[in-house]
């Protein structure tokens, strides 16, 4: 495993288990498309040896309007047990630099009760700068029984949002760059406004990695409490689409914090709507909860 966080493996490590029964490696990258990078097309021409592709659009909620809304249990059951995954597994997602769209896929897995779900630290991209084994031969699969075990306490839906944005039970750390979240650039999506949820705090998910690596601890907690987020208190995280949020919360529960969520629908479905609070500008300063403290003390 790698040294300073419990959820993710060095490529040492897994190297020297390619091959194992019980040990599935999926490749779960997605990129936006100003990235000018085809996921599926690099899977195709090169992917770890074993690796199946996660397809992060087409495990979404196909019903849903919003784009990578998580899917049913059903639904994402049989996705991967087309895959050939078993929730008996022990499961390594990586993506192409390391820490973008597969921390999402271990947080999918995970709140579907899959908990020995791991990100392989360095990404693909550093898999290859260090002359790894790669293949373009596609992976055989068998396709397998998942059984989910859906965590719904572990999702925010629109409605939650709303009230948390009300009350301030929970902090928000919004995953985006700091010019989408003061509202200095715009949104990449046509029809979205700029800005972010009143009382939101920036944790930039780009912030929280170095060289495809995550952070070590005093790092990651430095990054979150400097944004102004109470590692004592609930967090929901958010970002564009709620791919992003995922590797803020990756950040909170290797640093112990547990009491998290994250909003599913995110900056899209929150900038989207006519009638949601909206600000601009950097983060207010001054507490961002008035519930009690989860863990500590105030």
């Amino acid at each position: 495993m790698a040294e300073d966080s419990p959820f993710t493996v060095d490529a040492d490590w897994l190297q020297e288990r390619l091959g194992q029964p019980g040990l599935t490696i999926i490749d779960a990258s997605w990129y936006l498309p100003a990235q000018r990078r085809d996921a599926r097309a690099e899977y195709d021409a090169a992917h770890i040896p074993g690796a199946r592709f996660l397809d992060q659009d087409a495990v979404s909620d196909p019903d849903a309007a919003l784009p990578h809304t998580l899917p049913s249990p059903q639904h994402f059951a049989q996705y991967v047990g087309a895959m050939g995954v078993s929730a008996d597994d022990t499961i390594v997602v990586y993506d192409g630099p390391g820490f973008f769209s597969a921390p999402r896929a271990w947080w999918m897995f995970r709140i579907m009760g899959v908990f020995q779900t791991y990100i392989l630290d360095g990404g693909f991209d550093g898999w290859k700068a260090t002359g790894r084994p790669v293949t373009a031969e596609p992976t055989k699969i068998a396709p397998s029984v998942f059984h989910a075990d859906f965590d719904a306490g572990r999702v925010v839906g629109l409605a939650d949002m709303r009230r948390i944005v009300d009350t301030k039970t929970a902090q928000i750390a919004d995953a985006r760059g700091p010019g989408r979240f003061t509202g200095s650039e715009p949104e990449p999506r046509a029809g979205i406004r700029s800005g972010h949820m009143p009382g939101a705090r920036n944790v930039p998910y780009s912030a929280l990695s170095e060289n495809g690596r995550l952070l070590p601890k005093d790092r990651l907690r430095k990054v979150i409490e400097d944004a102004g987020i109470d590692l004592s208190k609930p967090v929901v995280t958010s970002c564009g689409s709620g791919v992003t949020a995922a590797v803020v919360t990756l950040a909170l529960e290797t640093l112990g914090h547990t009491d998290n969520r994250l909003y599913d629908g995110s900056w899209t479905e929150w900038g989207g709507l006519p009638n949601t609070p909206v600000v601009t500008g950097p983060a207010t300063t001054g507490p961002t909860t008035t519930g009690p403290a989860t863990t500590g003390k105030e």
